[in-house]
């Protein structure tokens, strides 16, 4: 299910110099003020405050001053303000669509492990400046993908087979109890609902694409443990499956029948939490994570 090995034979989703071009930020048009209608209005005129020659401002009495006009008429209560118009807000921020590029090409083998890559050398890829790329990266960095190299760049992370089987145990100690006791509460309806996300890892592995694959590879298991109704445990799980698919510094190709029979377990697991069978629902998902650091 999960890859950890870079593969051969399989074009990358994102080959060199083919970044998909992330869009311009966009900045908010730049607010005016408005100019005074007339000139000698700009200041703001306080009451008793005289105009050259010692005429009082229109409309207001000097200070002290008697006056038998009628007493002003009450006014009228202000009138409700209206809501302000709701912003425009961007559903994706450049930072976020290159971090997800960035993801895609780490899983996909083309950032390579142990090599060194530049903010302003990636971002001319992507089309973009090199801050949403450095940013991105700094986000990378905190969940252990890349390394800052000062003065450099940002190194792919070595990973070894150890690592990976590592965080295949820790995931199973997690996710195999909670898939059981789902398997024996959740009603058959409501794993039917997951028959796409399962169908979607088996069409992204027929293709062979591996950043694909790993993204709806991990859908499915967040849709699978969000039944548990643990927010904080789907966080860390998926927090794991994301770290277990990156790539390995060295290690054996992986086929796409290999991404095949990964995907066709979670078909399997379906069919057997539908039709209530622990027996099979305990074999596959033990297998499942077994097979998780090949």
């Amino acid at each position: 299910m999960e890859q950890g090995s870079a593969r051969e034979g399989v074009r990358p989703a994102y080959a060199p110099g083919a970044f998909s071009r992330a869009p311009a930020d966009g900045r908010a048009p730049e607010c005016r003020v408005p100019e005074q209608a007339r000139g000698e209005q700009a200041g703001v005129e306080q009451a008793g405050v005289e105009r050259p020659g010692g005429r009082p401002a229109d409309g207001e009495q000097a200070r002290g001053e008697h006056t038998h006009s009628e007493p002003p008429a009450p006014s009228e209560p202000p009138a409700p303000s209206e809501p302000p118009a709701p912003r425009v807000v961007q559903r994706h921020s450049v930072r976020g669509q290159i971090l997800d590029a960035l993801r895609a090409a780490l899983v996909d083998g083309e950032l390579v492990p142990g090599q060194v890559y530049s903010a302003p050398a990636l971002g001319a890829r992507f089309g973009v400046s090199a801050t949403p790329v450095r940013e991105a990266m700094q986000r990378l960095a905190v969940e252990g993908a890349v390394e800052v190299v000062p003065n450099r760049g940002f190194r792919v992370s070595e990973r070894g087979p150890r690592e990976l089987a590592e965080l295949a145990e820790v995931r199973a100690l997690i996710e195999v109890p909670v898939m059981m006791g789902l398997a024996r509460t959740v009603p058959a309806h409501r794993w039917s609902g997951l028959r796409p996300l399962a169908e979607a890892t088996v069409t992204a592995a027929a293709v062979g694409d591996r950043a694909a694959y790993a993204e709806s590879d991990r859908a499915f298991h967040r849709a699978v443990l969000m039944l548990s109704g643990n927010e904080q445990l789907v966080a860390v799980a998926d927090e794991l499956h994301r770290r277990s698919q990156w790539p390995l510094v060295s290690g054996p190709a992986t086929r796409r029948a290999d991404l095949l029979a990964d995907a066709s377990e979670h078909t399997a697991l379906l069919d057997a939490l539908v039709s209530q069978d622990l027996a099979v629902v305990q074999a596959l998902v033990r297998e499942h994570f077994a097979g998780a650091d090949r």
